[in-house]
């Protein structure tokens, strides 16, 4: 075989590659044919960690520690929204209308319990200078 036609197999089978593990072995891929599947995502974690951030938007958005509560027990994980692959931690953005606001807050599960990265109220746009 001449050294282009090899080029263009080697090719062809990287890029075969990269599609069947987009497709099929990535964890989002994953999670998209299976959404009720929640691996590494506790309900039920009871050490909700809020970062700085994440509490300087609470108060700005009027968001209490009892709708984070409840969004991270009833909520709907939004993948569209959330990075499972995001190092350290994966983000789970999870969505839902713990009182008359519609909610999204981003979870990142740790060892150290649920991390609390923001939150944003989907209904209202709150001035907030959180730098």
């Amino acid at each position: 075989m001449s050294s282009r036609r090899i080029l263009i197999l080697l090719i062809f089978l990287l890029a075969a590659g990269v599609f069947v593990y987009r497709n099929w072995f990535s964890p989002l891929a994953a999670h998209a044919n299976h959404p009720s599947i929640e691996v590494g995502f506790n309900r039920n974690e009871t050490r909700i960690i809020l970062t700085k951030h994440a509490t300087c938007r609470m108060n700005c958005r009027h968001i209490s520690e009892d709708d984070i509560r409840s969004l991270l027990k009833e909520g709907t994980i939004n993948y569209n929204k959330s990075d499972l692959n995001s190092k350290p931690d994966p983000k789970y953005a999870l969505e839902g209308k713990p009182r008359e606001h519609h909610l999204r807050v981003i979870f990142a599960p740790s060892s150290r319990g649920m991390v609390v990265v923001t939150c944003i109220d989907l209904d209202e746009d709150y001035p907030c200078d959180c730098s």
